[in-house]
């Protein structure tokens, strides 16, 4: 929903910083994802630093593609090593925060995590099913971007149980959205 209203909005204002900048994006690519999986391990002991940490690793995410635009370097490999990493980096993100909320004794928001991040990989399967089909499935209210966004809001609050609850809703919503768009377009 946000890529898909905002798009490229930082592009035009960033490529002429990126375009000075060295080195290849995927070299951003793998430091936001090094960062998010350092994130992951620091969770369950300091939550709202990994919630700084995941907010790092969202911004070297965010940059890779503005990098690639702007200095010509997009590729196949490159989309494909970010979406990739952005499954690795979601998973170890919600697993962590279950392994936090358990140690806690916060059972639910354990279990809202972990299904909240089998909901995030099957958004993305969906999206890339339905793309397989030939059928645009970009569809729904939560995607990576949202999810990523909320859970670092919840990270820095400490309000993880109640955002995970609407993450859980969600993500597991815009499944069946992407769902139904295929569903319509196969009809």
């Amino acid at each position: 929903m946000l890529g898909a209203r905002l798009g490229h909005f930082l592009d035009k204002p960033l490529s002429p910083l990126a375009r000075k900048v060295p080195f290849n994006p995927n070299v951003l690519t793998v430091a936001g994802f090094v960062i998010t999986a350092a994130a992951a391990f620091v969770i369950p002991s300091n939550l709202r630093l990994g919630g700084v940490l995941v907010l790092a690793g969202g911004a070297c995410d965010m940059c890779d593609g503005i990098l690639a635009r702007a200095n010509g370097k997009t590729t196949n490999f490159g989309a494909f090593l970010d979406s990739l990493l952005d499954r690795y980096s979601d998973a170890f993100l919600f697993l962590s925060v279950a392994w936090y909320l358990a140690g806690r004794g916060e059972r639910t928001g354990a279990f809202l995590s972990i299904g909240t991040m089998v909901g995030a990989l099957l958004v993305s399967y969906a999206r890339a099913r339905g793309e397989g089909l030939g059928i645009d499935s970009q569809a729904g209210l939560m995607e990576r971007p949202e999810r990523i966004l909320l859970l670092i809001f919840a990270m820095l609050t400490g309000w993880l149980v109640p955002v995970l609850w609407i993450l859980f809703f969600l993500t597991h919503a815009t499944v069946l959205q992407r769902a139904l768009v295929v569903w319509r377009a196969r009809r």
